[in-house]
């Protein structure tokens, strides 16, 4: 390999360089750098011509780094380790007596994010904290500056007022995990003894959740298509209020919320049990739904939304590795 100058190349190549190197894994990698496995991918092409070399090896174990790769790993760590350092120079200090302004989906982040505003006042000193529930005008509050970061759940399907396609120009986001949604039910419910399907499933009364001001969601909308619905009975503004309604004994209503909530129930409702949407997996596909962070683009490069975001972030990977 001949010598090439470092102006050269781009050094968030060597980044990702690193990150393989760490993970042994494109996916891994991808997931600890917030980006898509194909960005990694043309990385690890890029650096690949770069150093004249494959660096890396498919194996059913992982990549397994080459000779040069394991000869300058190392080196490497300590340059970015150097980089840093200097990187970071004109930020030794952490400023005291920021607000934060947060709009979280509940009970997600009783579930997900314990200890967030523990993490926050704690590397923040003498920070104010503002936690809200996602309401219908928490995007707008995103935009107008309000609110300093948001986390909620949109959806998949095409046909939806919530596909991520549809956010404002201002708005960045980062999609953190993907969920499923769950029927829950009263553990001595009727529909335990009987068949489990969907004629059984749209025979009982359910409770709804509202959110951004509309009962129905995805479901409700592939439901249409097949020339069926629900009989929503009950509508509530929080998926706590649902389960709780749900938690009681002595009726027949049933509701629908996402998969994460189970964790949440098995702690304060443990007589609620739960059972996948009776729907075939080619509808049931369409109602994954993305749990995304949001903020405007105007703090991209702010040090605190960063560090929120990164915070969130690691939290939710190791919620959702520990559950």
């Amino acid at each position: 390999m001949s010598n090439k100058p470092l102006h050269r190349i781009d050094l968030n190549l060597l980044v990702i360089f690193q990150i393989l190197l760490q993970e042994r894994s494109v996916t891994l990698a991808a997931k600890w750098l917030s980006i898509s496995p194909s960005a990694v991918s043309k990385a690890l092409a890029k650096l690949r011509i770069w150093f004249d070399d494959p660096l890396f090896i498919r194996s059913p174990q992982g990549l397994i780094p080459t000779p040069l790769s394991l000869s300058i790993e190392d080196s490497l760590s300590d340059f970015i380790n150097i980089s840093h350092h200097i990187a970071n120079k004109r930020n030794t200090e952490v400023p005291v007596g920021l607000k934060f302004n947060l709009v979280l989906e509940t009970p997600l982040h009783q579930v997900m994010l314990p200890s967030l505003p523990q993490q926050i006042l704690s590397h923040y000193p003498k920070s104010t904290l503002q936690i809200k529930n996602w309401e219908y005008n928490s995007l707008s509050n995103i935009i107008d500056g309000e609110v300093d970061i948001g986390l909620v759940g949109r959806e998949y399907y095409s046909r939806s007022k919530e596909l991520l396609e549809l956010l404002p120009d201002v708005i960045d986001y980062e999609i953190l995990f993907d969920d499923i949604p769950l029927v829950y039910l009263h553990k001595n419910h009727p529909l335990m003894k009987m068949k489990w399907d969907l004629n059984n499933f749209l025979s009982f009364s359910q409770v709804s959740t509202e959110y951004d001001k509309q009962s129905h969601w995805a479901l409700d909308n592939i439901l249409k298509e097949m020339n069926k619905s629900r009989q929503i009975a009950i509508t509530y503004t929080s998926f706590e209020q649902s389960l709780f309604m749900i938690s009681q004994p002595d009726h027949q209503l049933i509701t629908c919320a996402p998969g994460y909530c189970r964790y949440y129930v098995k702690t304060h409702f443990p007589d609620i049990v739960t059972l996948p949407i009776p729907l075939p997996p080619v509808f049931l596909d369409q109602l994954h739904l993305p749990f995304v962070l949001l903020w405007h683009k105007r703090n991209s490069h702010n040090t605190k939304i960063i560090w929120l975001r990164n915070t969130i972030r690691k939290s939710i990977n190791q919620q959702t590795s520990d559950i």
